[in-house]
Protein backbone atom coordinates (compact mmCIF):
# COMPACT_ATOMS: atom_id res chain seq x y z
CA UNK A 1 0.00 0.00 0.00
CA UNK A 2 1.10 3.81 -0.65
CA UNK A 3 1.04 6.12 2.52
CA UNK A 4 -1.92 7.15 1.16
CA UNK A 5 -3.89 4.15 0.81
CA UNK A 6 -2.73 3.13 4.10
CA UNK A 7 -3.44 6.22 5.81
CA UNK A 8 -6.99 6.25 3.95
CA UNK A 9 -7.84 2.78 4.98
CA UNK A 10 -7.07 2.83 8.69
CA UNK A 11 -9.72 6.71 8.81
CA UNK A 12 -11.58 4.47 7.13
CA UNK A 13 -11.85 1.35 9.10
CA UNK A 14 -10.29 -0.92 6.93
CA UNK A 15 -7.70 -3.14 6.82
CA UNK A 16 -4.05 -1.86 6.19
CA UNK A 17 -0.51 -4.10 5.22
CA UNK A 18 0.80 -1.96 8.43
CA UNK A 19 0.04 0.66 10.77
CA UNK A 20 0.52 4.20 9.77
CA UNK A 21 3.70 6.11 11.02
CA UNK A 22 2.59 9.73 11.77
CA UNK A 23 5.86 11.04 13.65
CA UNK A 24 6.20 14.84 14.11
CA UNK A 25 9.82 15.94 12.52
CA UNK A 26 10.17 19.91 12.36
CA UNK A 27 13.89 20.53 13.57
CA UNK A 28 14.57 17.11 13.13
CA UNK A 29 13.51 17.54 9.25
CA UNK A 30 15.38 20.85 9.00
CA UNK A 31 18.72 19.39 10.41
CA UNK A 32 18.32 16.15 8.53
CA UNK A 33 19.03 17.96 5.31
CA UNK A 34 21.15 20.60 6.69
CA UNK A 35 19.28 24.10 6.72
CA UNK A 36 18.50 25.76 9.57
CA UNK A 37 14.87 26.48 11.65
CA UNK A 38 14.71 29.74 10.55
CA UNK A 39 14.62 28.40 6.51
CA UNK A 40 12.42 25.64 7.14
CA UNK A 41 9.95 27.82 9.09
CA UNK A 42 10.10 30.75 6.97
CA UNK A 43 10.69 28.58 2.97
CA UNK A 44 7.92 25.96 1.74
CA UNK A 45 10.46 24.71 -0.57
CA UNK A 46 13.01 23.96 2.80
CA UNK A 47 10.06 22.85 4.32
CA UNK A 48 8.64 20.30 2.14
CA UNK A 49 12.10 19.15 0.76
CA UNK A 50 12.90 18.01 4.49
CA UNK A 51 9.74 16.22 5.09
CA UNK A 52 9.67 14.20 1.39
CA UNK A 53 13.23 13.48 2.31
CA UNK A 54 11.94 12.08 5.82
CA UNK A 55 9.24 10.41 4.57
CA UNK A 56 11.18 8.13 2.08
CA UNK A 57 13.88 7.88 4.69
CA UNK A 58 12.23 6.92 7.75
CA UNK A 59 9.08 5.31 6.65
CA UNK A 60 6.52 8.51 7.47
CA UNK A 61 3.72 8.29 6.13
CA UNK A 62 2.14 11.90 6.16
CA UNK A 63 3.46 15.27 4.43
CA UNK A 64 3.40 17.40 6.95
CA UNK A 65 2.80 21.22 7.44
CA UNK A 66 3.67 21.98 10.82
CA UNK A 67 6.48 24.12 11.62
CA UNK A 68 5.98 26.24 14.63
CA UNK A 69 3.01 28.30 16.44
CA UNK A 70 3.55 32.00 15.03
CA UNK A 71 2.11 31.60 11.18
CA UNK A 72 -1.13 32.92 12.40
CA UNK A 73 -0.26 35.18 14.91
CA UNK A 74 2.92 36.74 12.49
CA UNK A 75 -0.19 37.06 10.20
CA UNK A 76 -1.96 38.87 12.75
CA UNK A 77 0.92 41.97 12.79
CA UNK A 78 3.05 40.39 15.61
CA UNK A 79 6.54 41.43 15.75
CA UNK A 80 8.64 38.10 14.50
CA UNK A 81 12.51 37.43 14.76
CA UNK A 82 14.10 34.38 13.23
CA UNK A 83 16.63 32.65 15.23
CA UNK A 84 19.10 30.53 12.84
CA UNK A 85 18.32 27.53 14.72
CA UNK A 86 15.14 28.10 16.82
CA UNK A 87 11.27 28.33 15.78
CA UNK A 88 10.21 32.00 15.63
CA UNK A 89 9.38 34.35 18.58
CA UNK A 90 6.48 36.52 18.55
CA UNK A 91 6.07 39.88 20.51
CA UNK A 92 2.75 39.89 22.32
CA UNK A 93 0.73 41.96 19.85
CA UNK A 94 -2.39 41.88 22.06
CA UNK A 95 -1.86 43.63 25.48
CA UNK A 96 -4.90 45.40 26.42
CA UNK A 97 -8.84 45.32 25.31
CA UNK A 98 -8.27 48.19 22.65
CA UNK A 99 -5.88 45.97 20.92
CA UNK A 100 -8.10 43.79 20.29
CA UNK A 101 -10.94 46.06 18.38
CA UNK A 102 -7.76 46.27 16.09
CA UNK A 103 -7.85 42.39 15.62
CA UNK A 104 -8.71 41.65 11.97
CA UNK A 105 -9.96 38.15 10.39
CA UNK A 106 -7.23 37.54 7.37
CA UNK A 107 -7.64 35.88 4.33
CA UNK A 108 -4.74 33.45 3.88
CA UNK A 109 -4.21 34.51 -0.08
CA UNK A 110 -3.79 37.91 1.67
CA UNK A 111 -1.41 36.52 4.04
CA UNK A 112 2.40 35.90 4.07
CA UNK A 113 3.09 33.25 6.50
CA UNK A 114 0.05 31.31 5.96
CA UNK A 115 -0.05 31.43 2.24
CA UNK A 116 3.50 29.81 2.92
CA UNK A 117 1.93 26.62 4.11
CA UNK A 118 -0.44 27.20 1.44
CA UNK A 119 2.18 27.20 -1.22
CA UNK A 120 3.19 24.07 0.61
CA UNK A 121 0.05 22.00 0.92
CA UNK A 122 -0.02 22.96 -3.34
CA UNK A 123 3.44 21.95 -3.71
CA UNK A 124 2.74 18.70 -1.77
CA UNK A 125 -0.70 17.66 -3.60
CA UNK A 126 1.25 18.52 -7.24
CA UNK A 127 3.81 16.32 -6.89
CA UNK A 128 2.88 13.61 -4.54
CA UNK A 129 -0.55 13.54 -4.15
CA UNK A 130 -0.92 10.41 -5.30
CA UNK A 131 0.96 8.82 -3.27
CA UNK A 132 1.26 10.62 -0.09
CA UNK A 133 -1.72 11.96 2.33
CA UNK A 134 -1.25 15.76 2.90
CA UNK A 135 -2.12 17.16 6.21
CA UNK A 136 -2.63 21.32 6.43
CA UNK A 137 -2.47 23.28 9.72
CA UNK A 138 -4.24 25.70 12.03
CA UNK A 139 -3.65 27.15 15.24
CA UNK A 140 -6.87 26.33 17.27
CA UNK A 141 -8.25 29.30 19.40
CA UNK A 142 -7.04 28.71 22.25
CA UNK A 143 -3.95 28.42 21.18
CA UNK A 144 -4.33 30.93 19.28
CA UNK A 145 -5.08 33.34 21.66
CA UNK A 146 -2.40 32.71 24.16
CA UNK A 147 -0.16 32.88 21.19
CA UNK A 148 -1.50 37.09 20.71
CA UNK A 149 -1.71 37.65 24.62
CA UNK A 150 0.63 35.20 26.31
CA UNK A 151 0.03 32.36 28.02
CA UNK A 152 -0.37 33.52 31.58
CA UNK A 153 -1.83 36.85 30.04
CA UNK A 154 -4.63 34.31 28.74
CA UNK A 155 -5.46 32.34 32.17
CA UNK A 156 -5.92 35.58 33.91
CA UNK A 157 -8.17 37.11 31.47
CA UNK A 158 -10.24 34.03 31.39
CA UNK A 159 -11.57 35.23 34.92
CA UNK A 160 -11.24 38.72 34.46
CA UNK A 161 -12.50 39.30 31.03
CA UNK A 162 -13.98 36.91 29.45
CA UNK A 163 -15.61 38.80 26.92
CA UNK A 164 -12.32 40.14 25.01
CA UNK A 165 -11.23 36.78 25.20
CA UNK A 166 -14.32 35.25 23.80
CA UNK A 167 -13.75 38.33 20.88
CA UNK A 168 -10.29 37.39 20.08
CA UNK A 169 -11.88 33.62 19.91
CA UNK A 170 -14.30 34.86 17.31
CA UNK A 171 -11.65 36.97 15.34
CA UNK A 172 -9.71 33.76 15.35
CA UNK A 173 -11.86 31.56 14.66
CA UNK A 174 -13.26 33.28 11.14
CA UNK A 175 -9.78 33.41 10.14
CA UNK A 176 -9.31 29.51 11.04
CA UNK A 177 -12.42 28.72 8.57
CA UNK A 178 -10.98 30.74 5.73
CA UNK A 179 -7.11 28.81 6.23
CA UNK A 180 -9.34 24.94 6.54
CA UNK A 181 -10.95 25.93 3.49
CA UNK A 182 -8.16 27.40 1.37
CA UNK A 183 -5.66 23.81 2.44
CA UNK A 184 -8.39 21.54 1.80
CA UNK A 185 -9.37 23.07 -1.93
CA UNK A 186 -5.07 23.25 -2.54
CA UNK A 187 -5.19 19.43 -1.46
CA UNK A 188 -4.72 19.14 2.16
CA UNK A 189 -6.55 15.55 3.07
CA UNK A 190 -5.87 16.06 6.51
CA UNK A 191 -6.48 19.36 8.38
CA UNK A 192 -4.40 19.21 11.76
CA UNK A 193 -5.59 21.36 14.48
CA UNK A 194 -3.15 22.45 17.43
CA UNK A 195 -4.64 23.65 20.58
CA UNK A 196 -1.53 23.01 23.26
CA UNK A 197 -3.07 25.94 25.41
CA UNK A 198 -6.05 23.91 26.44
CA UNK A 199 -4.19 21.04 28.22
CA UNK A 200 -3.34 23.91 30.71
CA UNK A 201 -6.33 25.84 30.78
CA UNK A 202 -8.36 22.99 32.66
CA UNK A 203 -12.01 20.84 32.02
CA UNK A 204 -14.32 23.59 32.77
CA UNK A 205 -12.89 26.19 30.16
CA UNK A 206 -12.16 23.41 27.70
CA UNK A 207 -16.06 22.26 27.79
CA UNK A 208 -17.56 26.05 28.06
CA UNK A 209 -15.25 27.80 25.64
CA UNK A 210 -12.97 25.77 23.27
CA UNK A 211 -14.45 23.14 22.61
CA UNK A 212 -17.76 24.34 21.02
CA UNK A 213 -15.39 26.11 18.90
CA UNK A 214 -12.98 22.79 18.15
CA UNK A 215 -16.91 21.62 17.22
CA UNK A 216 -17.51 23.92 14.86
CA UNK A 217 -14.06 23.66 13.25
CA UNK A 218 -14.03 19.99 12.75
CA UNK A 219 -17.39 20.38 11.37
CA UNK A 220 -16.49 22.66 8.61
CA UNK A 221 -13.09 20.21 7.56
CA UNK A 222 -15.85 17.54 7.34
CA UNK A 223 -18.10 19.31 5.57
CA UNK A 224 -15.69 19.98 2.77
CA UNK A 225 -14.81 16.63 2.28
CA UNK A 226 -11.42 16.30 4.72
CA UNK A 227 -10.35 14.72 7.88
CA UNK A 228 -9.49 16.65 11.29
CA UNK A 229 -6.66 15.80 13.84
CA UNK A 230 -6.42 17.16 16.50
CA UNK A 231 -3.37 18.12 18.53
CA UNK A 232 -3.01 19.27 22.18
CA UNK A 233 0.54 18.63 24.03
CA UNK A 234 0.39 17.59 27.78
CA UNK A 235 -2.14 15.54 29.74
CA UNK A 236 -5.17 15.51 28.18
CA UNK A 237 -6.67 12.88 30.87
CA UNK A 238 -9.10 14.82 32.12
CA UNK A 239 -10.59 16.08 28.94
CA UNK A 240 -11.15 12.83 26.89
CA UNK A 241 -14.69 12.38 27.73
CA UNK A 242 -15.19 16.12 26.38
CA UNK A 243 -12.84 15.55 23.43
CA UNK A 244 -14.71 12.74 22.19
CA UNK A 245 -17.37 14.91 21.56
CA UNK A 246 -14.99 17.62 19.66
CA UNK A 247 -15.91 15.42 16.13
CA UNK A 248 -11.91 14.85 15.08
CA UNK A 249 -10.90 12.09 13.42
CA UNK A 250 -7.49 11.55 14.87
CA UNK A 251 -6.82 12.64 18.06
CA UNK A 252 -2.54 13.02 19.26
CA UNK A 253 -2.22 11.51 22.91
CA UNK A 254 0.99 12.43 23.90
CA UNK A 255 3.19 10.60 25.90
CA UNK A 256 2.21 10.99 29.80
CA UNK A 257 -1.46 10.56 28.89
CA UNK A 258 -2.18 6.19 29.55
CA UNK A 259 -2.76 5.04 25.89
CA UNK A 260 -4.95 1.97 26.31
CA UNK A 261 -7.67 4.28 28.92
CA UNK A 262 -7.39 6.75 25.62
CA UNK A 263 -8.41 4.81 23.61
CA UNK A 264 -10.81 2.99 25.80
CA UNK A 265 -12.49 6.46 25.80
CA UNK A 266 -12.08 7.23 21.73
CA UNK A 267 -13.20 4.27 20.47
CA UNK A 268 -15.96 4.56 18.11
CA UNK A 269 -15.39 8.38 17.54
CA UNK A 270 -11.52 9.07 16.74
CA UNK A 271 -8.15 6.94 16.26
CA UNK A 272 -5.77 7.69 18.93
CA UNK A 273 -2.37 8.60 17.69
CA UNK A 274 0.66 8.38 19.81
CA UNK A 275 1.97 7.92 22.33
CA UNK A 276 5.57 7.06 23.77
CA UNK A 277 8.14 9.86 25.19
CA UNK A 278 10.32 10.95 21.94
CA UNK A 279 13.09 12.53 24.14
CA UNK A 280 13.92 9.10 27.03
CA UNK A 281 12.08 6.49 24.43
CA UNK A 282 13.39 7.56 20.69
CA UNK A 283 16.03 10.97 21.68
CA UNK A 284 17.95 8.90 24.53
CA UNK A 285 16.77 5.12 23.69
CA UNK A 286 17.64 2.66 21.67
CA UNK A 287 16.27 0.84 18.73
CA UNK A 288 14.68 -1.87 21.28
CA UNK A 289 13.58 0.94 23.44
CA UNK A 290 11.60 2.31 20.69
CA UNK A 291 10.43 -1.66 19.82
CA UNK A 292 8.88 -1.83 23.06
CA UNK A 293 7.24 1.49 22.97
CA UNK A 294 5.50 0.64 19.45
CA UNK A 295 4.39 -2.61 20.30
CA UNK A 296 3.21 -1.65 23.88
CA UNK A 297 0.90 0.79 21.87
CA UNK A 298 0.32 -1.38 19.65
CA UNK A 299 -1.29 -3.89 22.38
CA UNK A 300 -3.13 -0.91 24.06
CA UNK A 301 -5.13 0.22 21.11
CA UNK A 302 -4.80 -2.52 18.40
CA UNK A 303 -6.56 -1.44 15.01
CA UNK A 304 -8.12 1.71 16.38
CA UNK A 305 -4.21 3.74 15.97
CA UNK A 306 -2.00 5.15 14.50
CA UNK A 307 2.12 5.68 15.38
CA UNK A 308 4.45 8.05 16.40
CA UNK A 309 5.78 9.75 19.32
CA UNK A 310 3.59 11.69 21.72
CA UNK A 311 5.27 14.83 20.16
CA UNK A 312 7.75 16.87 18.02
CA UNK A 313 10.84 14.10 17.26
CA UNK A 314 13.68 16.21 18.91
CA UNK A 315 16.68 17.56 16.48
CA UNK A 316 19.29 15.53 17.89
CA UNK A 317 17.31 11.86 18.06
CA UNK A 318 19.67 9.28 16.48
CA UNK A 319 18.76 8.59 12.89
CA UNK A 320 18.46 4.79 13.43
CA UNK A 321 15.88 5.67 16.88
CA UNK A 322 13.92 7.13 14.61
CA UNK A 323 14.13 4.77 11.99
CA UNK A 324 12.92 1.84 14.13
CA UNK A 325 9.51 3.26 14.59
CA UNK A 326 9.21 2.29 10.65
CA UNK A 327 10.99 -0.86 11.57
CA UNK A 328 8.56 -1.77 14.39
CA UNK A 329 5.80 -1.38 12.67
CA UNK A 330 6.76 -3.54 9.98
CA UNK A 331 6.95 -6.59 11.99
CA UNK A 332 2.83 -5.70 12.38
CA UNK A 333 0.36 -6.53 10.42
CA UNK A 334 -2.35 -3.57 10.48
Amino acid sequence: MTPKERTLARLQGKPVDRIPNFSILMSFAAGYIGRPMSEFCTDYRVMTEANIKCCEDFGIDLLNTMSDPYRETADYGAKMSYPLENIPIAERLIKNSDDVKNLKPFRIEDSVRMLDRLNAVEYYKKNFGNTYPIMGWIEGMAAESADLMGLSELCIALYDEPGMVSDIMDVCYETAVNCIAAQIDAGADIIGIGDAAASVLGPEFYRNLILPYEQKLFAEIKSRGAYGRLHICGDISVLLEDIKTCGADIVDIDWMVDFKEANEILSGHALVCGNFDPVSVVMSGTAETVFEAVNKCIDDAGSNCIIMPGCEVPKITPAENLLAIHEALVRHTG
